[in-house]
Formats: C-alpha cells, structure tokens, sequence
C-alpha cells in the first residue's frame, strides 16, 4: 500500500492511497476461500463449493465486500500515520479499481484545529451564593398544602359551591342517541377549574347530594373521536356527594403526608429544592462570565465541515427564508460554538477528565425522582434513546470542564437573597434574549465525552 500526502490547504489534507492488484486479488481469494464453509449450491456437498464456482455467482458482490473492506482499513491506516485529528466525516473519491487493477483513490479529511491553552490567570467571574428568606419558605409550604387538599363530605342538603368537590355519574346523548364514552362512573369534579368541559362545573353549582342535574355542553373541537367534535350534547348527572375543602394544618402530619419525617424537614426540604432551582440558573451566569472570556482569548480556523454541521444542527427547523435572513449571524454563532467546545474539550483531555457509566446513571435516577409519577417515561426516553444519554453525558463531561476552570481563575463569592436572585435573574434574561451566549457549548458537537 502506497499513501502519499498530495495537498495540504489549511485544515484541508487530501491523501492518496494506491492499494496494488495483486493485494486485492489476494483479498478477493481469501474471502472467497471463507465462503465456501457458507454457501450452498446445489450439486454440491457442504463446504465444498469450489472458489472460481462462487465467484461465477456471487463474484460482484464478493468483490464490492472486499473492496469496502479495504477502504476502511487503509483510510484508517493513513489517518493514524499521518496523526490526523479527523473532525467529521471524510470524504473518499475512487480514481482506479475493477478486478486485476491498482485500487487508487483520493482520501479528503478535515483536521481538528490544535487549541494551545493559555493562561487563566487574568479570568474573573462571580460565583452566587443563595439564601432563602423564610417567607419564600413558609409561602412555599402555603402553596403546597393548597394543591394537596382534602375533602370532607357535606351535609346532604347542603348545595355545591365553587372550590366544592362534586361525584357524580353521568349518562350523555347527542341528539337523543347514545355514543362511546357517553357514560362515565364516579367522576370528581373540583368546581371552578373547568377541567371537564367548558361551562360544566358552573352548571353543577347549587346541586345537593342525590340530585339530578342536566348540563348541556358542547365537545371539544380535539375530541378524538372527529365525527363527536364541537357536537351539542346534554348529560344527565347523578350527583353522589358534595365535598368541601378543608384547610390543612402545616404541622408534621401534614409533613409525613408529603413525605418528610416531620415539619422541620419538609421546611429543609422544600429549602434545598428552592436553593437548588436558583443555582443552578445562578450557575449560567457565572459560566456565561466564563465562556465570553474565553471566547475573547482565543482564535483559531475552524474545519468547514464542521461549520456546516453546526448550521444545520441550528437551523433544522427553521423555514429557508427565515436561514437566509440570519445566514451571517447564525454562521458567527456557529463558529462560537465550535471554538468553545474544542477549547473546553482541550481542558477536559489536558485534565484527564471522564465521565463514567455510574455517574451517568446516578444524574438518570436524579431526573427520575425529580419527576414523581412520570419515573417509568424518564427512564424508558433514555433506554430508547442514546442520543439522549450521550447528551446527558455531554452536559455532565461540561460541567466537570466549568469546575475545573473555577478552581484556576479569580472567582468573587457573592450572596444573595431571593429576590436579589430573582432581579439578577430577570437583568441577565432581559440582556441575552437576542443572543444566549450561554447555550454555545451545550449544543456543540465538538466537544467529546470520554466514559
């Protein structure tokens, strides 16, 4: 095999690679040779298919498996000597081949830029520092006691008032017929949401215990089923009970409903889930500070290929209009990206950073907790999908880069209450909303993830 460098522009090398005849008919009989174990011709016993009997056959096929094969191997070859950094996929153009002649082709690959780290030693950030008011504590507890209410039955002369909770069956026809679902068992109502249909809890106001109640309704214009939708229906209600909320007493009975060993920890709780919302946006301000100076530091070429990757990445769903309109601006927001993903990547290998399965797994059954009732969705999105995992594991392998880089920079520690956090929150999102510098790195593909 005969690999030569024959031009080299930029980020841009083109090899040639001759492999000759003679390795690719020896190839071509050993592989053949193989076959014989595997095919089944008949007039001949297992086994025992002669070669030149296969290669009549099959000989296309055979020779267009070999051939492949001797790409991949030789492209792979000529990389590795010449220590390429491949960014993307190369590009293979077949100048000479066919049975009994030289495989000659032309291997087109774009490099990675090499990134030199420089000093940190000028960087400053601000790293946040919550603390949570009391109030926003005690209102918290307020509001959850408010979505988990209970209810106790009132008396039975007693009618149905807005926040009351209303059982009911119910039996509905469409001009006079019968339809599917037209009927429904043991179904609550909290008065005032109109969950159900619209103008439906207000129909059942002033309704007692035992009654029955006429609602007219019209169906949703989704129904599922279309032939029902936006249809007129009247539905006759057999009012079962009449229930009204009952004030919940914040005390540690309450807590162990919620979960938490008593008052005290379900006020530490509701704490640290609080504190951990305002972090981690906090954070983003602090790795914004970060990531615009880096992007100041550096500047380097970058692979085109890589480029236009990015700019389809970003604009996939946008319409064509829309992509030529922003073209110059998405392409320099393109290029950011890039760089900061391989500058970031550089500190990740430079530092021996991993992100290993455990850890991967531990932020999964984080998410799943994080998400009561919804565990199984969770975890089956990312059995299903490995896209998914390896942009988890992306995020992961970035924040451990984003740490790293704290420990070697000047960083302010600042404190601030809740709503210092909430003002500070509300400036930074006022500011970047043309542009969120932010989310460069998160949705490059250039940075890499080690397992």
């Amino acid at each position: 095999m005969k690999i030569e460098v024959q031009s080299k522009k930029g980020l841009r090398t083109s090899l040639s690679i001759i492999i000759d005849k003679k390795t690719v008919e020896n190839k071509l009989a050993e592989r053949l040779k193989e076959l014989q174990s595997e095919v089944s011709l008949k007039g001949f016993r297992p086994g025992k298919v002669p070669p030149n009997v296969i290669k009549s056959q099959f000989g296309k096929a055979v020779y267009g498996e070999v051939v492949d094969k001797l790409l991949k191997e030789s492209s792979t070859k000529a990389i590795e000597q010449n220590k390429i950094k491949v960014a993307g996929q190369p590009k293979l153009d077949l100048k000479t081949f066919g049975e009994g002649k030289d495989l000659n082709y032309i291997l087109q690959v774009d490099e990675l830029p090499e990134v030199k780290l420089k000093s940190l030693e000028k960087f400053k950030a601000t790293e946040y520092k919550i603390k949570i008011d009391k109030k926003v504590i005690e209102d918290k507890l307020i509001e959850i006691s408010k979505q988990h209410k209970h209810f106790t039955e009132k008396k039975d002369n007693e009618k149905a008032e807005i926040g009351n909770q209303v059982t009911f069956d119910y039996s509905a026809k469409i001009d006079q017929n019968k339809f599917e679902g037209s009927e429904g068992k043991g179904v609550q109502l909290e008065l005032g949401k109109d969950l159900f249909l619209k103008g439906f809890d207000n129909q059942l106001i002033g309704s007692k215990k035992n009654d029955l109640k006429i609602v007219n309704a019209i169906l949703p214009a989704n129904h599922p089923k279309k032939e029902l939708a936006n249809k007129k229906t009247i539905f006759e209600c057999k009012i079962l009970n009449v229930k009204k909320a009952e004030k919940n007493e914040i005390d540690d009975n309450f807590a162990k409903l919620m979960g938490a060993k008593d008052l005290l920890d379900l006020k530490d709780l509701i704490e640290k889930q609080i504190s951990s919302q305002y972090s981690q946006a906090l954070d983003s301000i602090t790795k914004k500070q970060i990531l615009e100076q880096l992007e100041k530091q550096y500047d380097f070429d970058l692979p085109q290929n890589l480029i236009d990757n990015e700019l389809v990445s970003m604009t996939q769903t946008l319409k064509k209009e829309e992509i030529e309109k922003h073209k110059v601006k998405n392409e320099k927001l393109a290029k950011s990206r890039i760089r900061l993903g391989l500058i970031l990547n550089e500190y990740g290998e430079k530092n021996n950073l991993k992100v290993n399965e455990s850890e991967l797994q531990n932020e999964i059954q984080k998410q799943i907790k994080g998400m009561p009732g919804q565990e199984k969705m969770v975890l089956d999105y990312y059995q299903k999908n490995p896209n998914a995992s390896q942009s988890l594991r992306g995020a992961l392998y970035e924040e451990k880069i984003i740490k790293l880089l704290k420990t070697k920079i000047k960083l302010n520690i600042k404190e601030l209450s809740s709503p210092e956090a909430e003002k500070l929150l509300s400036e930074t999102n006022n500011n970047q909303a043309p542009k969120s510098k932010t989310s460069k790195v998160k949705s490059s593909k250039a940075i890499k993830t080690k397992k």
